[in-house]
């Protein structure tokens, strides 16, 4: 099969339609969806229409409540404890930055944790919503094992994403959505449904070697057998030390202030190897830009910040500097007009849920 595109509204349908038939809520299904495809359309195959499948498996092995019933369960005036019952990721996420974004407003920061949750979809889509708002926002969560601490070779932490998002002058955000490894695991499931090699400096053997094969990478993060490098890569010459602190920082923030497991006790497998919840943690903060400085000079300032960085001298041979999050914006202004790119991979794993589900939908493919 060759690669394809189909257009965001009949992606956003199949989506749809997959969630309500493994019985999520249409309020729920909404939500979800639209992170999905906020992550396609910026260009994040990681995880977007690609992470379809392992939600819905998830919901029908009993990992994740198809209804999320989460629940305020400790509240001050400037922060609150979501328990999110192991229900979905994106429903509790959205629900926790709203509630950090409506307690910014009277106290000007306002902190949200959130435990029993699941994976959440990209992490910048949270501080995004924060940015709409004349905010500042910050998210992070803790994630299945993969990354070693320096010296160390059994996988401990999660690639444990940091997000952060402010808004500017211009239409384009400043907005850093990054893990805490060189590459994050989804990646490598990318290159696996592209059947393409892992590059060097990127993944290591217990003896310190690089993994070069995406599948047996895969296999072997279950088996502690493979990690992640931090980013900084392998041991401190060029200061690996920092991403491996940067991980534990957000295991800290995720775990620690939601009284949750840490490590691999979020990896969703129990002593026995039975799959199990895996009873996430994250952290939102929304700070509220007005109950500092003026909004417009706020905006003005970080609008003139990422200008003067686009406008710095340039290296020989490129022919532009980017600032954190304008790739990913361009993509979203063209992705609806062209359409969400789907590989082979990607065609035969939508294939069999319409299959598998019963949905009886016309795909363009």
């Amino acid at each position: 099969m060759r690669e394809t595109t189909m257009s965001v509204e009949s992606l956003k349908q199949f989506m749809s339609a997959c969630f309500r038939s493994v019985g999520v809520p249409e309020s729920d299904v909404a939500i979800i969806v639209d992170v999905l495809i906020r992550s396609d359309l910026r260009g994040i195959e990681s995880h977007g229409i690609g992470r379809l499948k392992m939600y819905i498996d998830r919901i029908r092995t009993g990992i994740i409540e198809p209804v999320t019933r989460w629940e305020i369960v400790r509240e001050s005036a400037g922060s609150a404890l979501i328990d999110g019952r192991n229900g979905m990721g994106h429903v509790i996420s959205y629900h926790a930055m709203n509630l950090a974004m409506q307690k910014a407003r009277q106290t000007g920061v306002a902190a949200v944790s959130v435990a029993n949750s699941s994976h959440f979809g990209i992490a910048g889509y949270y501080p995004l919503m924060a940015a709409a708002q004349d905010m500042a926002g910050l998210a992070v969560t803790n994630a299945r094992p993969s990354i070693a601490p320096t010296f160390g070779c059994d996988p401990m932490l999660g690639t444990n994403p940091i997000a952060f998002a402010v808004p500017t002058d211009e239409a384009c955000p400043f907005v850093l959505d990054m893990a805490t490894s060189i590459v994050q695991r989804g990646k490598i499931e990318v290159l696996d449904r592209e059947a393409k090699p892992v590059p060097p400096g990127l993944a290591v053997d217990r003896s310190g070697q690089d993994v070069l094969d995406a599948p047996q990478l895969l296999k072997m993060f279950g088996q502690k057998a493979a990690s992640l490098l931090p980013l900084g890569g392998l041991g401190e010459t060029h200061a690996g030390y920092k991403g491996y602190g940067l991980a534990m920082m957000v295991e800290i923030l995720s775990a620690a202030f939601s009284a949750g497991p840490f490590c691999w006790g979020v990896s969703g497998v129990d002593e026995n190897g039975k799959n199990i919840p895996h009873r996430l943690g994250h952290f939102f903060l929304a700070m509220d830009i007005s109950h500092f400085v003026d909004v417009q000079t706020f905006k003005k300032i970080t609008g003139d910040l990422v200008r003067e960085m686009r406008a710095s001298a340039k290296l020989p041979g490129q022919e532009r500097i980017y600032t954190a999050g304008e790739k990913e914006y361009l993509k979203e202004q063209t992705i609806p007009r062209t359409g969400v790119p789907l590989n082979a991979e990607l065609q035969k794993m939508m294939k069999q849920l319409n299959e598998e589900l019963g949905l009886k939908m016309s795909l363009p493919f």
